[in-house]
C-alpha cells in the first residue's frame, strides 16, 4: 500500500515534468504540435489533452468536484495557450489535494465506473491513486518519444532529479 508522501512526491514530480514538457511544446508550431504522429492519442497535442482528461476525470472521482469529462481520446482544448493555463490549474488541485490524503482514506475501498467500458468496480482507493499517477507517467513517456522524434530533448526525467529532492 503507499502512503500520503508518496501521493505528495507523485503530485509534484508530475507537476515538474508537466511544465518542462509544456516549456519545449510551447517553442513548437501549433501545427507540428497538431499532427498525427501515429500515438496512441495521435499527436503530442492529443496526448496532452489525453493527460489532462485523465486527471480531471479522476480528481472528479477522487473530490466530487464536477467535470464534465468527454469520450476518451477527445479533445479538451485546441488552443494550446488555454490547454497549458487548464494544466496548471489542474497540477495545483492535485497538489493540494495530495496533502490532505490520509492513510486511512487510501486503505478504503473506492466503487467508479469505468469511462473505457462502463463497468462499475471497487477497488483499495490506494491501487487508483497509484494508477493515477502511473497513468501520467505512462503517457507523459509517449509524450517526450514524440519531442524526441522531431528533435526536441526533455532532458533528465527521472524522479532523483526532482528539484524539490535536491533541496533536501
Amino acid at each position: 500500500m503507499i502512503d500520503p508522501s508518496y501521493c505528495q512526491l507523485m503530485s509534484q514530480y508530475n507537476h515538474w515534468m508537466n511544465q518542462k514538457l509544456y516549456a519545449i511544446c510551447a517553442e513548437i508550431p501549433d501545427e507540428e504540435r497538431k499532427q498525427d504522429r501515429g500515438a496512441f492519442f495521435k499527436s503530442i497535442h492529443g496526448t496532452l489533452n489525453h493527460l489532462l482528461d485523465g486527471d480531471r476525470t479522476w480528481m472528479e472521482r477522487f473530490t466530487g468536484k464536477p467535470f464534465s469529462s468527454r469520450r476518451i481520446g477527445g479533445e479538451l482544448y485546441s488552443d494550446f495557450e488555454q490547454l497549458r493555463q487548464e494544466r496548471e490549474q489542474v497540477d495545483q488541485e492535485i497538489l493540494a489535494w495530495a496533502k490532505t490524503l490520509s492513510a486511512e482514506w487510501l486503505a478504503q475501498p473506492f466503487e467508479y465506473t469505468s469511462n473505457v467500458d462502463g463497468r462499475t468496480r471497487t477497488l483499495p482507493t490506494w491501487t487508483l491513486v497509484t494508477h493515477l499517477f502511473n497513468h501520467q507517467t505512462h503517457h507523459r513517456g509517449q509524450l517526450t518519444t514524440l519531442l524526441s522524434q522531431i528533435g526536441h530533448d526533455p532532458d533528465v526525467t527521472d524522479l532523483p532529479w526532482l528539484p524539490e529532492l535536491s533541496l533536501q
